[in-house]
C-alpha cells in the first residue's frame, strides 16, 4: 500500500496545497497522511484557525489522516520543523513516500546541496559564519558562494525547507522516498491575489484586513472557503493580545531565569527588556528587536518560549528524543480504517486521548518530575490554550476535552 507523507501547517488550507494532493494522487492511488503544525507556526504566530478546524479542511480535501507536529518542533527553525516532521512519519513504519513542494523543479539539485551541508568543511564554514553574526539561513548561503545557482536556491523558502527534508531522510536512514512537487502560483512571499494558486501570507492579509472587496472562493477548497465564512467577527487570533502577559512576564522575572530560556543567547534579553520599554505592542516589540543576526521569525518564536517557560534544556532533550507520540487530530474513512494498522506498526503510541498520557494536574507539576512524553504533551497543551488567548471570544475546544473528528 501507498502511504504518502506530508508535513505542512495549512495556514489556512488553500488551492496550492489541493494542486499538492491532487498530483500526489495522479501517480498513484496513496493514502495521505498530513503531519501539521498545531497551535502556533514556525513563524511564531498563532495559526489563523484551530487545529480541529484546518484539519477538519485537509481531510475534507484529500487527505486521510491529520497528526499534529508537536509544539516543540512546529515552533522552531526550518531544520528543526523538518527534522520533528520527517522523524514521526518515519516512526509510524507505514510510510512510503514524502511529498513536498519547492520553487527548484530539479530533485538530484536539491539532494546534492543537502548531502554538502552535512559535509565537516561546510560544517566548519557554516559556524564560522554565524560566529560572525550571521542567522543560520545567511550563513547557509554564504556557505554556497562559491556555487551561485546553489547560494540563491537556497535563498528561496520552499527550496530551503525541501533541502531540509531531505537531509533529514539522510540523517535517519529513513527508506520513505522523496517525491518532490515543483511549487506553482504565487511565491511564498506574494502578498497579492492575482490568480486561484495564492499564498497563504496573501490570504491571511485579506483575513486580517477583513477586505469584503477581495472574493476567497476562488483561492481556497470549498471546506477552507466555507470556514472562512462561518467564522466569527474577532475570532481570528491577535498576537498583541499577549502583550500584556509578556509584559507582565519581563517585568517579574529574574534575568538568570531569562537567560535560561531557548532562542535567548549573547545578551538578547537586555535588547528585548531595553526594547520593550518603549514599544506598544507585540509587534512593535518584535520590529524594534529583529537584527540581520536575528530576524524577526526567531524573536516571535523567542517571545512565545519567554511566556511559556521553554528553556534550553528542555528543547536539548527533546531534540534527543524526537517526536515521542502521534496525536490524531482528524481522519477520513479510509484513513479510519488504517488506524489499527499504524498502532501495530508504529514505533510510538497513537494518542486519541490526551488524558490517558497526561492530565491538567500532572500538567501542573514541575517540569523536571514529568517524562519526556509528558513535557512534550505539556507544550501542545499549554500552546492551544496559549493562541485561545490570542481570540477576542474563548475558544470552544481544548486538548483535554476534543477527541479527534472522523470526516465522512
Amino acid at each position: 500500500m501507498e502511504i504518502t507523507g506530508i508535513i505542512a501547517e495549512y495556514n489556512p488550507f488553500h488551492n496550492g496545497h489541493l494542486y499538492q494532493i491532487h498530483k500526489i494522487k495522479e501517480q498513484s492511488d496513496s493514502l495521505i497522511i498530513a503531519v501539521m503544525s498545531g497551535s502556533f507556526t514556525q513563524r511564531g504566530e498563532a495559526a489563523v484557525f484551530d487545529k480541529w478546524q484546518r484539519a477538519k479542511c485537509a481531510v475534507k480535501s484529500g487527505c486521510d489522516i491529520v497528526l499534529e507536529l508537536p509544539f516543540a518542533f512546529a515552533c522552531r527553525s526550518a531544520q528543526d520543523f523538518a527534522r520533528g516532521g520527517v522523524s514521526l512519519l518515519n516512526r509510524l513504519g507505514m510510510v512510503t513516500q514524502l511529498a513536498f513542494g519547492a520553487e527548484c523543479p530539479d530533485l538530484a539539485e536539491l539532494q546534492n546541496i543537502a548531502h554538502q551541508l552535512d559535509d565537516k568543511l561546510f560544517q566548519t564554514k557554516l559556524h564560522a559564519h554565524i560566529a560572525q553574526g550571521l542567522s543560520y539561513a545567511q550563513a547557509i548561503s554564504a556557505s554556497l558562494d562559491s556555487q551561485e545557482k546553489s547560494a540563491e536556491l537556497i535563498k528561496q523558502p520552499n527550496n530551503i525547507l525541501a533541502i531540509e527534508y531531505l537531509r533529514s531522510l539522510h540523517l535517519l536512514n529513513s527508506p520513505i522516498r522523496p517525491l518532490l512537487i515543483p511549487r506553482q502560483g504565487a511565491g511564498y512571499h506574494e502578498k497579492k491575489i492575482t490568480g486561484a494558486l495564492a499564498s497563504a501570507a496573501a490570504i491571511r492579509q485579506v483575513l486580517y484586513k477583513k477586505d469584503s472587496t477581495v472574493n476567497l472562493d476562488g483561492v481556497l477548497p470549498p471546506a477552507a472557503a466555507e470556514l472562512v465564512r462561518q467564522q466569527l467577527t474577532g475570532q481570528l487570533p491577535e498576537m498583541n493580545r499577549l502583550y500584556l502577559p509578556l509584559k507582565v512576564k519581563l517585568l517579574t522575572s529574574q534575568l538568570m531565569h531569562w537567560q535560561k530560556i531557548y532562542g535567548i543567547n549573547e545578551g538578547l534579553e537586555n535588547r528585548i527588556l531595553d526594547q520593550s520599554q518603549s514599544t506598544g505592542s507585540w509587534q512593535e516589540l518584535i520590529k524594534a528587536v529583529t537584527t540581520k543576526r536575528y530576524p524577526a521569525s526567531r524573536i516571535a518564536r523567542t517571545l512565545l518560549y519567554l511566556l511559556m517557560d521553554i528553556d534550553k534544556e528542555n528543547i536539548a532533550l527533546l531534540d534527543q528524543t524526537g517526536p515521542l507520540y502521534a496525536r490524531l487530530l482528524a481522519a477520513s474513512p479510509q484513513g479510519k480504517n488504517i488506524l489499527k494498522g499504524l498502532k501495530a506498526n508504529s514505533s510510538i503510541p497513537l494518542i486519541t486521548k490526551t488524558s490517558q498520557y497526561l492530565t491538567t494536574h500532572k500538567r501542573r507539576e514541575p517540569f523536571a518530575n514529568l517524562t519526556p512524553l509528558e513535557q512534550m504533551l505539556r507544550l501542545d497543551t499549554l500552546a492551544t490554550e496559549l493562541r485561545s488567548l490570542t481570540c477576542e471570544k474563548a475558544m470552544p475546544r481544548n486538548d483535554f476535552q476534543q477527541s479527534p473528528l472522523f470526516i465522512r
